[in-house]
Protein backbone atom coordinates (compact mmCIF):
# COMPACT_ATOMS: atom_id res chain seq x y z
CA UNK A 1 0.00 0.00 0.00
CA UNK A 2 1.47 3.46 -0.60
CA UNK A 3 0.39 5.94 2.16
CA UNK A 4 -0.94 9.53 1.14
CA UNK A 5 -1.11 11.41 4.13
CA UNK A 6 -3.19 9.50 6.79
CA UNK A 7 -4.66 6.97 4.30
CA UNK A 8 -3.37 3.62 2.93
CA UNK A 9 -4.13 3.55 -0.75
CA UNK A 10 -3.34 0.65 -3.48
CA UNK A 11 -0.45 1.90 -5.34
CA UNK A 12 -2.46 2.14 -8.69
CA UNK A 13 -5.59 4.61 -8.51
CA UNK A 14 -8.35 3.78 -10.74
CA UNK A 15 -9.69 6.54 -12.24
CA UNK A 16 -13.54 7.17 -12.07
CA UNK A 17 -13.45 9.63 -15.25
CA UNK A 18 -14.98 6.60 -17.88
CA UNK A 19 -17.99 5.97 -15.22
CA UNK A 20 -20.96 7.11 -16.80
CA UNK A 21 -19.37 7.84 -20.25
CA UNK A 22 -17.51 5.60 -22.21
CA UNK A 23 -18.39 2.85 -19.61
CA UNK A 24 -22.05 2.42 -18.50
CA UNK A 25 -23.36 1.52 -15.05
CA UNK A 26 -23.14 -2.23 -15.51
CA UNK A 27 -19.73 -1.90 -17.27
CA UNK A 28 -18.44 0.29 -14.13
CA UNK A 29 -19.86 -1.80 -11.90
CA UNK A 30 -17.95 -4.78 -13.18
CA UNK A 31 -14.77 -3.17 -13.71
CA UNK A 32 -15.13 -1.80 -9.73
CA UNK A 33 -15.54 -5.63 -8.48
CA UNK A 34 -12.46 -6.87 -10.86
CA UNK A 35 -10.43 -4.10 -8.75
CA UNK A 36 -11.28 -4.43 -5.66
CA UNK A 37 -11.19 -8.40 -6.21
CA UNK A 38 -7.78 -7.54 -7.53
CA UNK A 39 -6.49 -5.64 -3.81
CA UNK A 40 -7.36 -1.77 -4.95
CA UNK A 41 -9.22 0.14 -2.86
CA UNK A 42 -8.51 3.51 -4.36
CA UNK A 43 -10.71 5.06 -6.93
CA UNK A 44 -10.45 8.77 -8.30
CA UNK A 45 -13.45 10.92 -9.73
CA UNK A 46 -14.87 14.78 -9.69
CA UNK A 47 -17.74 16.18 -9.09
CA UNK A 48 -18.05 17.56 -12.68
CA UNK A 49 -17.29 13.92 -14.64
CA UNK A 50 -18.62 13.38 -16.99
CA UNK A 51 -20.89 16.67 -17.01
CA UNK A 52 -19.51 17.61 -21.17
CA UNK A 53 -21.03 13.98 -22.51
CA UNK A 54 -24.69 13.73 -24.26
CA UNK A 55 -27.39 13.87 -21.55
CA UNK A 56 -25.65 14.27 -18.24
CA UNK A 57 -25.20 17.15 -16.15
CA UNK A 58 -22.42 16.54 -14.12
CA UNK A 59 -21.92 13.83 -11.07
CA UNK A 60 -23.01 10.71 -12.70
CA UNK A 61 -19.50 9.32 -11.64
CA UNK A 62 -20.01 9.94 -8.28
CA UNK A 63 -23.23 8.54 -8.35
CA UNK A 64 -22.05 5.20 -10.26
CA UNK A 65 -19.66 4.81 -7.06
CA UNK A 66 -22.07 5.79 -4.84
CA UNK A 67 -24.35 3.18 -5.96
CA UNK A 68 -21.65 0.42 -6.40
CA UNK A 69 -20.13 0.91 -2.52
CA UNK A 70 -23.39 0.59 -1.23
CA UNK A 71 -24.64 -2.69 -3.22
CA UNK A 72 -21.47 -4.06 -2.54
CA UNK A 73 -21.16 -3.12 1.57
CA UNK A 74 -17.68 -1.80 1.34
CA UNK A 75 -17.42 1.22 1.96
CA UNK A 76 -15.20 1.36 4.56
CA UNK A 77 -12.14 -0.46 2.42
CA UNK A 78 -12.59 1.80 -0.64
CA UNK A 79 -10.61 5.19 -0.39
CA UNK A 80 -12.57 7.25 -2.50
CA UNK A 81 -11.47 10.66 -4.18
CA UNK A 82 -13.30 13.36 -5.46
CA UNK A 83 -13.03 17.09 -6.35
CA UNK A 84 -14.43 20.59 -6.11
CA UNK A 85 -14.86 23.95 -8.50
CA UNK A 86 -16.14 22.21 -11.90
CA UNK A 87 -18.99 21.30 -11.78
CA UNK A 88 -22.08 23.18 -13.84
CA UNK A 89 -23.80 24.11 -11.12
CA UNK A 90 -20.96 24.69 -8.22
CA UNK A 91 -18.25 26.27 -10.23
CA UNK A 92 -15.06 27.83 -8.73
CA UNK A 93 -14.00 27.70 -5.15
CA UNK A 94 -15.71 30.54 -3.03
CA UNK A 95 -16.16 29.32 0.87
CA UNK A 96 -20.03 28.43 0.37
CA UNK A 97 -19.80 26.52 -3.13
CA UNK A 98 -16.96 24.80 -1.64
CA UNK A 99 -18.85 23.49 1.33
CA UNK A 100 -22.33 22.90 -0.96
CA UNK A 101 -20.37 21.41 -3.69
CA UNK A 102 -18.93 18.87 -0.70
CA UNK A 103 -22.53 18.19 0.47
CA UNK A 104 -23.70 17.33 -3.33
CA UNK A 105 -20.67 15.05 -3.55
CA UNK A 106 -21.48 13.28 -0.25
CA UNK A 107 -25.31 12.39 -1.78
CA UNK A 108 -24.29 11.58 -4.68
CA UNK A 109 -21.40 9.18 -3.21
CA UNK A 110 -23.62 7.69 -0.73
CA UNK A 111 -21.57 8.28 2.39
CA UNK A 112 -20.60 10.31 4.97
CA UNK A 113 -17.10 11.42 4.14
CA UNK A 114 -15.07 11.90 1.64
CA UNK A 115 -11.27 10.46 2.03
CA UNK A 116 -9.64 12.33 -0.72
CA UNK A 117 -10.80 16.11 -1.85
CA UNK A 118 -9.19 18.05 -4.28
CA UNK A 119 -9.44 21.43 -5.69
CA UNK A 120 -9.95 20.54 -9.27
CA UNK A 121 -8.65 23.95 -10.59
CA UNK A 122 -7.81 26.55 -9.04
CA UNK A 123 -10.25 29.66 -8.10
CA UNK A 124 -7.61 33.01 -8.28
CA UNK A 125 -10.57 35.57 -7.47
CA UNK A 126 -10.38 33.42 -3.90
CA UNK A 127 -7.97 34.16 -2.02
CA UNK A 128 -6.12 31.05 -1.01
CA UNK A 129 -6.99 31.88 2.67
CA UNK A 130 -9.99 31.39 1.98
CA UNK A 131 -9.89 28.01 0.23
CA UNK A 132 -7.93 26.51 2.56
CA UNK A 133 -9.91 27.54 5.89
CA UNK A 134 -13.08 26.35 4.06
CA UNK A 135 -11.66 22.91 3.29
CA UNK A 136 -10.16 22.82 7.09
CA UNK A 137 -13.72 23.69 8.16
CA UNK A 138 -14.79 19.99 6.21
CA UNK A 139 -12.01 18.39 8.01
CA UNK A 140 -13.09 19.75 11.65
CA UNK A 141 -17.05 18.70 10.54
CA UNK A 142 -15.54 15.20 9.97
CA UNK A 143 -16.81 15.80 5.93
CA UNK A 144 -13.82 14.79 4.80
CA UNK A 145 -10.38 13.37 5.81
CA UNK A 146 -7.54 14.70 3.65
CA UNK A 147 -7.33 17.61 0.78
CA UNK A 148 -5.17 18.00 -2.26
CA UNK A 149 -4.68 20.15 -5.09
CA UNK A 150 -4.70 19.69 -8.96
CA UNK A 151 -4.19 22.41 -11.30
CA UNK A 152 -3.10 25.19 -9.55
CA UNK A 153 0.09 28.10 -10.45
CA UNK A 154 2.75 27.69 -8.44
CA UNK A 155 2.74 30.61 -6.36
CA UNK A 156 -0.40 30.20 -5.09
CA UNK A 157 0.57 26.73 -4.44
CA UNK A 158 3.07 28.17 -2.32
CA UNK A 159 0.88 30.27 -0.36
CA UNK A 160 -1.31 27.97 0.36
CA UNK A 161 0.69 25.52 2.09
CA UNK A 162 2.14 28.46 3.43
CA UNK A 163 -1.00 29.51 4.81
CA UNK A 164 -1.93 25.99 6.46
CA UNK A 165 1.82 25.76 8.22
CA UNK A 166 0.94 29.30 9.35
CA UNK A 167 -1.90 28.98 10.87
CA UNK A 168 -2.11 24.99 11.89
CA UNK A 169 -5.32 24.25 9.78
CA UNK A 170 -5.68 21.05 7.27
CA UNK A 171 -2.99 20.97 4.82
CA UNK A 172 -3.04 19.46 1.32
CA UNK A 173 -1.10 15.71 1.66
CA UNK A 174 -1.15 14.97 -2.02
CA UNK A 175 -1.07 16.83 -5.58
CA UNK A 176 -2.75 15.66 -8.72
CA UNK A 177 -0.15 17.01 -11.71
CA UNK A 178 -0.41 15.89 -15.20
CA UNK A 179 2.48 13.60 -15.54
CA UNK A 180 3.42 10.76 -18.15
CA UNK A 181 6.04 9.17 -19.78
CA UNK A 182 5.38 11.73 -23.08
CA UNK A 183 4.48 14.79 -21.09
CA UNK A 184 7.35 15.15 -18.15
CA UNK A 185 7.90 18.85 -17.72
CA UNK A 186 4.10 19.37 -16.42
CA UNK A 187 5.40 18.41 -13.19
CA UNK A 188 9.29 17.52 -13.57
CA UNK A 189 11.27 20.85 -11.89
CA UNK A 190 9.94 23.46 -9.59
CA UNK A 191 6.43 21.69 -9.44
CA UNK A 192 7.74 18.63 -7.60
CA UNK A 193 10.54 20.54 -6.01
CA UNK A 194 7.54 22.32 -3.74
CA UNK A 195 6.14 18.67 -3.75
CA UNK A 196 8.70 17.15 -2.27
CA UNK A 197 9.88 20.17 -0.08
CA UNK A 198 6.43 20.25 2.03
CA UNK A 199 6.12 16.38 1.75
CA UNK A 200 3.00 16.02 -1.26
CA UNK A 201 2.71 12.59 -2.78
CA UNK A 202 1.91 12.89 -6.37
CA UNK A 203 -0.39 11.00 -8.11
CA UNK A 204 -0.33 11.49 -11.63
CA UNK A 205 -3.69 12.20 -14.25
CA UNK A 206 -3.22 10.88 -17.49
CA UNK A 207 -0.83 8.73 -16.38
CA UNK A 208 -1.23 6.35 -20.03
CA UNK A 209 -1.09 9.90 -22.07
CA UNK A 210 -4.90 9.09 -22.79
CA UNK A 211 -4.21 6.23 -23.65
CA UNK A 212 -0.89 6.35 -26.14
CA UNK A 213 0.87 4.57 -23.54
CA UNK A 214 -0.82 1.54 -23.85
CA UNK A 215 1.29 0.49 -26.90
CA UNK A 216 -2.18 0.63 -29.15
CA UNK A 217 -1.25 3.85 -31.42
CA UNK A 218 0.97 2.52 -34.01
CA UNK A 219 1.35 4.28 -37.42
CA UNK A 220 -1.75 3.00 -39.84
CA UNK A 221 -3.75 1.71 -36.67
CA UNK A 222 -7.19 3.13 -36.43
CA UNK A 223 -8.24 2.81 -32.37
CA UNK A 224 -12.01 2.94 -31.29
CA UNK A 225 -11.92 5.34 -28.99
CA UNK A 226 -13.58 9.08 -27.94
CA UNK A 227 -9.55 10.16 -27.00
CA UNK A 228 -8.55 8.60 -30.63
CA UNK A 229 -6.92 11.84 -32.09
CA UNK A 230 -5.47 13.06 -28.74
CA UNK A 231 -3.35 10.26 -27.83
CA UNK A 232 -2.36 9.56 -31.95
CA UNK A 233 -0.67 12.64 -31.97
CA UNK A 234 1.70 11.57 -29.85
CA UNK A 235 3.08 9.79 -32.87
CA UNK A 236 3.84 12.75 -34.98
CA UNK A 237 6.81 13.80 -32.66
CA UNK A 238 10.53 11.64 -32.39
CA UNK A 239 9.74 11.23 -28.79
CA UNK A 240 6.80 9.69 -28.95
CA UNK A 241 7.94 7.51 -31.48
CA UNK A 242 11.31 6.51 -28.91
CA UNK A 243 9.25 6.41 -25.91
CA UNK A 244 6.82 3.54 -27.86
CA UNK A 245 10.11 1.61 -29.23
CA UNK A 246 11.70 1.47 -25.37
CA UNK A 247 8.33 0.51 -24.18
CA UNK A 248 8.13 -2.46 -26.51
CA UNK A 249 11.58 -3.33 -25.32
CA UNK A 250 11.15 -3.01 -21.93
CA UNK A 251 7.77 -4.59 -22.00
CA UNK A 252 9.19 -8.14 -23.86
CA UNK A 253 11.66 -8.12 -20.84
CA UNK A 254 9.45 -8.21 -18.26
CA UNK A 255 7.03 -10.22 -20.18
CA UNK A 256 4.63 -7.67 -19.40
CA UNK A 257 1.77 -5.30 -21.29
CA UNK A 258 3.33 -1.69 -22.38
CA UNK A 259 0.87 0.00 -20.36
CA UNK A 260 1.79 -1.76 -17.30
CA UNK A 261 5.48 -0.90 -18.01
CA UNK A 262 4.65 2.87 -18.27
CA UNK A 263 2.68 2.81 -15.04
CA UNK A 264 5.71 1.28 -13.50
CA UNK A 265 7.89 3.55 -14.96
CA UNK A 266 5.74 6.71 -13.55
CA UNK A 267 5.24 4.76 -9.96
CA UNK A 268 8.64 4.58 -9.40
CA UNK A 269 9.17 8.48 -10.12
CA UNK A 270 10.04 10.68 -6.96
CA UNK A 271 7.17 11.45 -5.21
CA UNK A 272 4.63 9.60 -6.74
CA UNK A 273 2.64 7.17 -4.58
CA UNK A 274 0.08 6.20 -7.24
CA UNK A 275 -0.31 6.54 -10.89
CA UNK A 276 -4.17 7.27 -12.08
CA UNK A 277 -5.56 5.23 -15.06
CA UNK A 278 -9.26 4.53 -16.32
CA UNK A 279 -10.35 1.64 -17.90
CA UNK A 280 -13.47 1.44 -19.95
CA UNK A 281 -13.55 -1.83 -20.53
CA UNK A 282 -13.00 -5.03 -18.32
CA UNK A 283 -10.21 -6.59 -20.41
CA UNK A 284 -7.99 -2.81 -19.96
CA UNK A 285 -7.96 -3.40 -16.01
CA UNK A 286 -5.38 -6.14 -15.82
CA UNK A 287 -2.41 -4.14 -16.98
CA UNK A 288 -3.71 -1.18 -15.23
CA UNK A 289 -3.48 -3.27 -11.61
CA UNK A 290 -0.55 -5.41 -12.43
CA UNK A 291 1.40 -2.16 -12.84
CA UNK A 292 1.30 -2.32 -8.85
CA UNK A 293 3.26 -4.89 -8.69
CA UNK A 294 5.99 -4.63 -11.43
CA UNK A 295 9.52 -3.32 -10.51
CA UNK A 296 11.86 -2.71 -13.29
CA UNK A 297 15.00 -2.94 -12.94
CA UNK A 298 17.88 0.42 -12.80
CA UNK A 299 18.41 -0.29 -16.70
CA UNK A 300 15.44 -0.52 -17.58
CA UNK A 301 14.30 2.86 -15.91
CA UNK A 302 17.16 4.81 -17.24
CA UNK A 303 16.39 3.26 -20.78
CA UNK A 304 12.98 4.93 -20.33
CA UNK A 305 13.70 8.01 -18.70
CA UNK A 306 16.36 8.45 -21.82
CA UNK A 307 13.92 7.78 -24.55
CA UNK A 308 11.33 10.20 -22.71
CA UNK A 309 13.90 13.21 -22.24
Amino acid sequence: MSRIGELDAFPLCLGGNVFGWTADKETSFEILDAYAAAGGNFIDTSDSYMASAPGNSGGESETIIGEWAQARGNRDDMVIATKVGRHPDRMGLAPANIKAAADDSLRRLRTDRIDLYFTHFDDPSVPVEEIMTALDELVTEGKVRQIAVSNIELDRLEASLEFSERQGTARYVAIQPHYNLVSRDTYEGPRRDIAARHGLTALPYYGLASGFLTGKYRPGANVDSVRAGKAARHLETERGRRVLAALDIVAEEQGAAVATVALAWLAAQPTVAAPIASARTLDQLPPLVEAARTTLTDEQLERLTEASA
